[in-house]
């Protein structure tokens, strides 16, 4: 590493354009060496992305405001130069990759950048190839990027900032809306960038997966740095108390006083893990009961575009109180599905029957009295100037408006103090918050959330168990299309396993992760609470 950080701060405070309040950033002191791998961890609102737009000059050039104290890069200010100066120094993949795609096909938006920089075509062609044959997306050069999946929108923005070779690469929450298999993917590319001399920087409530992977890590509480150091040496503090969920096999690790911390289930030693069997006997989770009566009924839904399926002869029922996650690889039709559910698209075959009633014979806007949708990415449901509004005006329009239920979801996803705010100019997890009010202002039958927990840390992912847990008992069914496992298995009783627009298995959770060639096929890895379970049983059966 050098002796000189790439990236230093001092004393660095800042606030966005017509905010009033405390600073997003407050007195942040921070090092980072051009060649370490860093996560800067925190919760929701905690300023992580914000403290990243400062490395590559989006901040204050782009989006103004007022900056104190310093910050640097390659040892000069960064007020000092332009972004156009810090644009292959410190190159940024934001969390969401629609916000750099713009290009009519995916060659074009690789070779972008390197045009605006003035590369010559010889140097544009060399590097266009080196990244399409190092993330393998040969294929989708053609495309246009609004019709890829998530997972290749991700790896579409990463190939097109690491063609420019930056010093530095920062990520923000790049892990959200990602399967298992595009996850494992990008972290061996961020790896090998590593290993090449590219130093990297995520911002990432999810810790587990990148734990294994970094040398460094920070966390910031409202705009300061309250921990930094070695992973080990960070990892001995109480997450929860800045907003991070403990990863299970550190916090097992951490029970049993073991040293190192292991950072993956994997990484428990034998004798741990005999223990715990022996203090643990849990059963496989049985199969869920069916309760309620019939709220959604699917009945072989076929949808296409051109001579691509998109869903195959889908068919499952889902009843009043009942929670259902949809889960999958990326494009494997789960959200597509959803949108079906809604009425937004319409099948070549098939029946959708919510409340007894075939959407086929009702408007959109009718299915939305029925069915409330928060979207994989708010900023495409977002229309009205304050978050009030936002939230106020589906209710107001279906006619089903109630004063005292809106202001009991104001309070119950703490988003009074943004009510006079644009929605557009919020967080990411404070996007999702209005979201998801949005969605329930209406009082639907059905709640419908796509990736309801990418980018929201630890207190929000327990705050909204429980308010699944507060709708199922007043009877709604709660929909979710999710990539995050760990968290369907706490709140769904069933899973339905997608592929290729297919149904593999529809089951208990444990059931589905069970199935190891249904899994495999669709890509996925078990969560870690399904690991320990099975290196439990295996502990078990050796005692």
């Amino acid at each position: 590493m050098t002796r000189e950080p790439f990236i230093s701060a001092r004393q660095l405070g800042y606030h966005y354009r017509r905010t009033t309040g405390p600073p997003v950033l407050d007195a942040v002191d921070l090092e980072l060496n051009q060649r370490s791998f860093t996560l800067i961890g925190g919760a929701s609102g905690s300023g992580k992305s914000t403290l990243c737009r400062t490395f590559n000059g989006l901040i204050p050039h782009f989006y103004g405001g007022r900056l104190r104290g310093e910050v640097c890069v390659h040892g000069r200010p960064v007020p000092n130069q332009s972004v156009a100066q810090l644009f292959d120094q410190v190159g940024m993949v934001f969390q969401n990759p629609e916000a750099q795609l713009f290009c009519s096909t995916v060659a074009r938006e690789l070779a972008y950048g390197l045009e605006s920089l003035g590369a010559e075509r010889t140097v544009i062609r060399r590097r266009i190839a080196a990244v399409v044959e190092q993330l393998a997306i040969e294929a989708l050069l053609p495309r246009a990027p609004h019709e890829l999946s998530g997972g290749e929108k991700h790896l579409v923005t990463l190939a097109a900032i690491l063609a420019l070779e930056p010093s530095v690469l920062a990520l923000d929450e790049p892990y959200a809306n990602l399967d298992a298999r595009h996850v494992r993917r990008i972290r061996a590319i961020l790896k090998a960038a590593h290993a090449d001399g590219t130093g990297i920087v995520i911002c990432e409530h999810r810790l587990a997966p990148t734990l294994p992977d970094i040398d460094q890590m920070v966390v910031l509480q409202t705009g300061r740095v309250v921990a930094s150091g070695t992973p080990q040496t960070v990892l001995q503090n109480d997450l929860e108390n800045w907003g991070l969920e403990t990863p299970l096999p550190v916090s097992i690790g951490k029970q049993h006083r073991l040293t190192p911390l292991p950072l993956a289930i994997d990484a428990l030693p034998a004798d741990t893990l005999e223990a715990l069997a022996i203090e643990d006997e849990r059963a496989f989770p049985a199969s869920p009961v069916a309760t309620g009566a019939p709220v959604l009924e699917v009945e072989g839904l076929t949808a296409r575009v051109g001579n691509r399926i998109l869903l195959k002869e889908i068919t499952f029922q889902a009843g009043a109180g009942e929670c259902l996650a949809i889960v999958g690889a990326n494009g494997a039709g789960k959200t597509t599905l959803l949108r079906h559910i809604m009425g937004l698209e319409r099948p070549v075959a098939g029946t959708i029957r919510i409340q007894g009633r075939d959407i086929r014979r009702r408007s959109v806007a009718q299915v939305a009295t029925q069915v409330g949708l928060a979207f994989q990415n708010p900023d495409n449901q977002f229309f009205r100037l304050n978050v009030r509004e936002e939230i106020e005006t589906g209710p107001r329009t279906l006619g089903q408006y109630d004063d005292d239920w809106i202001q009991a979801l104001v309070t119950r996803f703490g988003l009074a103090p943004y009510l006079d705010r644009a929605p557009y100019r919020l967080s990411g997890g404070e996007k999702k918050r209005v979201a998801f009010a949005s969605a329930l202002a209406a009082r639907p039958a059905v709640l419908a959330l796509d990736e309801p927990t990418a980018g929201q840390d630890h207190q929000f992912r327990r705050a909204l168990l429980n308010l699944l847990a507060d709708v199922r008992s007043e009877g709604l069914l709660v929909i979710l299309v999710t990539h995050d496992l760990a968290f369907a298995e706490t709140c769904a009783d069933r899973w339905i396993l997608l592929d290729a627009g297919r149904i593999l298995i529809d089951a208990a959770p444990w059931n589905v992760m069970g199935d190891q060639a249904a899994m495999a096929r669709a890509g996925l890895a078990p969560t870690d609470g399904f690991l320990l379970w099975a290196a439990q049983s295996q502990g078990r059966s050796h005692v």
